[in-house]
């Protein structure tokens, strides 16, 4: 038996490549692009490991879809594959256009395809389960209750319209082809190999660089925080035991202003590794000009994924914080390696001319 991630070589689906592989022996063929998100390098220590099978590819190549389910016959596809990143679709929506809508829909073609002709009991136990955010549902007042799966979408910007419009056409699939679906929407995920563009990461890096720390406007956009590891178990969760159809909100129940998370790893690297001057690293903090459109606040109600399959986050935000951090400090070799020229050029057109 297999089951195919794509994606799985990015954040979220390299650390639960990881997590599923030290828990089952269970095949996984590995479908990624490896565009610069996407790292090999988070994968490293599955070399040799004959239950990952990595692929180099596009969930758009429907041929190459088709030969991947032809040779591996899954019992499930974990869809992770996506441009997530708000300030870049800003700048380049196309690409997420491209990926999250055409690419997801080239998937859903090739899986109802694969999925129509299986026999009767494989079609019975099959699955496809596709990774969604928070950000599909738009923004909250201050005092607005959280996020439920019944939430009318409302996205504001390319990646979140893209990633919604994806939501759509999986929803569509199951009810008009019977496909059995299900999605998750989760909110900001952190921990290792997060690539170093998102808050915490940068944070981190920029502060044992010496340079600004970039707050965006005044740093009270608030955000629910779940440590990747503990979205890897929910997934896993929803896998085996989903009702087909449904949604499954995924949160950490930890709503907290940016401005607290960026103080609140600048507090972590003086107790972890002080700086030399015994000032505090949040001396580097500098505000910087907003993004467009950005979203006050987002708030997950995770109640029904524990109401309905027990499950919730093993990690307090204090907890999941600092094993974060701690991994950076440890793996600093894994950060330079992945801060190509391409990378630097994208921070100099989203952080530096921003700066007042």
């Amino acid at each position: 038996m297999s089951i195919i991630v794509t994606g799985g070589a990015g954040f979220i689906g390299s650390n639960f490549v990881l997590d599923w592989l030290a828990q089952s022996d269970e095949m996984v063929i590995n479908l990624d692009k490896l565009s610069y998100a996407g790292n090999l390098e988070n994968l490293s220590s599955l070399q040799g490991n004959s239950s990952h099978q990595f692929v180099k590819g596009d969930i758009a190549d429907t041929n190459l879809l088709v030969a991947l389910f032809a040779q591996y016959q899954p019992r499930a596809v974990i869809n992770f594959a996506a441009e997530s990143h708000v300030d870049r679709s800003i700048l380049g929506p196309g690409e997420f256009v491209q990926t999250n809508i055409v690419g997801t829909f080239n998937l859903l073609e090739a899986v109802r395809a694969y999925w129509g002709a299986l026999p009767a009991v494989q079609k019975t136990a099959f699955r496809f389960l596709h990774v969604s955010t928070d950000e599909v549902y738009g923004s909250l007042a201050p005092d607005a209750p959280a996020f439920t799966e019944t939430h009318r979408y409302e996205p504001n910007s390319p990646y979140s319209a893209s990633k919604a419009a994806s939501d759509h056409l999986v929803r569509a699939y199951h009810h008009t082809y019977g496909l059995p679906v299900l999605t998750t929407n989760c909110s900001n995920n952190y921990g290792p190999y997060h690539f170093p563009e998102k808050l915490i990461p940068l944070m981190i890096v920029n502060a044992l660089a010496g340079k600004p720390l970039p707050v965006y406007g005044d740093g009270q956009q608030v955000r629910d925080w779940l440590y990747v590891k503990d979205h890897c178990s929910a997934i896993r969760r929803v896998l085996e035991g989903g009702t087909l159809g449904d949604v499954y909100n995924v949160g950490g129940w930890n709503e907290k202003p940016n401005l607290e998370i960026v103080q609140t790893v600048c507090a972590l690297l003086d107790e972890l590794r002080p700086r030399a001057d015994g000032v505090s690293y949040a001396e580097q903090v500098t505000y910087v000009t907003d993004r467009p459109g950005h979203d006050r606040r987002y708030a997950i109600d995770a109640s029904k994924i524990e109401r309905e399959l027990n499950w919730k986050p093993a990690e307090t935000f204090s907890t999941g914080i600092r094993k974060t951090v701690e991994w950076y400090l440890a793996n600093e070799s894994w950060v330079a390696n992945v801060q190509s020229g391409s990378y630097r050029d994208w921070v100099t057109a989203n952080y530096v001319e921003r700066q007042a």
